[in-house]
C-alpha cells in the first residue's frame, strides 16, 4: 500500500459533517443544500483526496456569505429530449447543481441506454468522481466532466489559458470494487497547490511555473503563475477537448473567459460541466461485462511488476482503502485547515472549536 500523506490532526467524521454544515447554513445556504455541499467535501477527505475536501470551506462559504451565488437549488432543463438535456444550473452551488444533473441523466438512461447533459452557469463542484460513482447505484457507468478557472498553460506555452479541467470515469464490477478513474488533466490538481498554499508548504518541482515562467516550488508564487498539464502535450489536448465537451457545448464561459474561484467572489463563475450515464445491460451482458472487469483487474494485479514497484493499483483502488483508513483514523487536516474551520465557526456557525473533533491516537 502507498505510504499516505501525514497529517497535523485527525477530525471525527461525523461531528467535522455537523460542523460544515452549521457553518455554510449560518452563511445562508439552506440546510439541504449544505447537506449535499458538505457530504461532497467530506467524502473527498475520507478518499484521501484533501484538495477538495473541507480545505475548500473558506472559500465555499465566502462566496456563498457575498450572495454571489444562487441559494435557491433549482436548476432548469432549457433544452430537452429523451436522451440529452441542456441544464442551466442558475449559479447554484456546484455539488447541489451537479447532484440533480447527474440524477436526471441517470434516470434517462433506465429507457434510452445513454443519457448525457451538458451544464452552464456551473460553479466549482468538488471532485468528479462525486458524480461519475453516483451510477454504479444503477449498474451504470457514469461519465463527468467540467471545466475550471484559467489556471494551465497549454503545453509550451506560460500564460493561464485553461483550467485544470478534470474528468471521471466509474465502472462497476463483480467481485472487486469499482474502476474509478479521476484526475485533472494538468500534472497536479491545483487544489493541492491551494493547499500547500493554506499549511505554508513547499510543493515539488515539476508542479507549475511562477508569473515568469520559472519552475518554483513556492505555493504563492505557483498560485501567481501557471500549473503545468500533465504528459506535456497530451494534458493539454484532454483539457481543450473537456473545454469543449463540457462548456462550448453547454454554452457555459471556458478557456480563459471563465470566473475565478478564489477571487471576485459575488461574481458568478459560469463554468460547464458534461454528465453522461450508460446503462450496461441495454449494450451488454451486464454479468459478462463485470466479469470482464474483473478480469482486467486480475489480469493487470498478477502481471509482473517493475523493478522497485511492491504492487500495481488499479483506478480508485487506492481511494477505496483510504475511506476505510479515514473513517477509523479520522479527517486529516493541517494546522492552517484547523484555523480556517475554527474562524468559520466563530462567524458563521455555533463557536464550536474543532479540536474538540480531533480523534485519539
Amino acid at each position: 500500500m502507498a505510504e499516505r500523506e501525514r497529517f497535523d490532526s485527525y477530525l471525527d467524521p461525523a461531528g467535522t459533517r455537523a460542523l460544515c454544515e452549521r457553518i455554510l447554513t449560518g452563511a445562508g445556504l439552506p440546510a439541504d443544500q449544505s447537506a449535499v455541499v458538505v457530504d461532497n467535501l467530506v467524502r473527498a477527505d475520507l478518499r484521501g483526496i484533501s484538495s477538495h475536501g473541507i480545505s475548500r470551506m473558506a472559500v465555499y462559504t465566502g462566496r456563498v456569505a457575498s450572495g454571489g451565488l444562487s441559494t435557491d437549488g433549482r436548476i432548469e432543463i432549457v433544452s430537452d429530449a429523451p436522451a440529452a438535456m441542456r441544464i442551466d444550473a442558475r449559479n447554484n452551488m456546484g455539488a447541489v447543481a451537479g447532484t440533480q444533473a447527474m440524477r436526471l441523466v441517470i434516470e434517462r438512461a433506465r429507457t434510452c441506454g445513454i443519457a448525457a447533459a451538458t451544464v452552464f452557469n456551473g460553479n466549482h463542484y468538488g471532485f468528479a468522481a462525486y458524480y461519475s460513482m453516483m451510477a454504479l447505484e444503477s449498474d451504470m457507468i457514469g461519465v463527468a466532466l467540467s471545466n475550471a478557472p484559467p489556471t494551465m498553460a497549454p503545453w509550451g506555452g506560460m500564460a493561464p489559458m485553461m483550467g485544470t479541467n478534470p474528468f471521471s470515469i466509474a465502472a462497476p464490477a463483480a467481485k472487486h470494487r469499482p474502476l474509478v478513474l479521476d484526475c485533472a488533466s494538468s500534472y497536479v490538481a491545483r487544489g493541492k497547490i491551494n493547499l500547500a498554499d493554506i499549511e505554508k508548504k513547499p510543493i515539488p518541482e515539476g508542479w507549475a511555473l511562477d508569473a515568469d515562467g520559472h519552475s518554483t516550488t513556492d505555493a504563492a508564487a505557483a498560485l501567481a503563475g501557471v500549473v503545468l498539464p500533465f504528459g506535456t502535450y497530451k494534458g493539454s489536448g484532454i483539457a481543450i477537448m473537456i473545454d469543449v465537451l463540457s462548456a462550448v457545448l453547454s454554452g457555459a464561459s471556458f478557456g480563459m473567459h471563465v470566473g475565478q474561484l478564489y477571487r471576485d467572489a459575488d461574481t458568478p463563475q459560469n463554468l460547464g460541466h458534461f454528465f453522461a450515464a450508460i446503462h450496461i445491460g441495454m449494450l451488454s451482458d451486464p454479468v459478462a461485462f463485470k466479469a470482464g472487469v474483473d478480469q482486467i483487474v486480475d489480469d493487470i494485479k498478477g502481471s509482473r511488476k517493475a523493478p522497485g514497484t511492491d504492487e500495481i493499483f488499479l483506478p480508485g483502488e487506492l481511494e477505496f482503502e483510504n475511506e476505510i483508513y479515514y473513517m477509523k483514523k479520522g479527517i486529516g487536516v493541517g494546522a492552517g485547515v484547523l484555523r480556517d474551520l475554527r474562524n468559520l465557526s466563530q462567524t458563521y456557525g455555533d463557536g464550536t472549536d474543532p479540536e474538540i473533533l480531533q480523534k485519539p491516537e
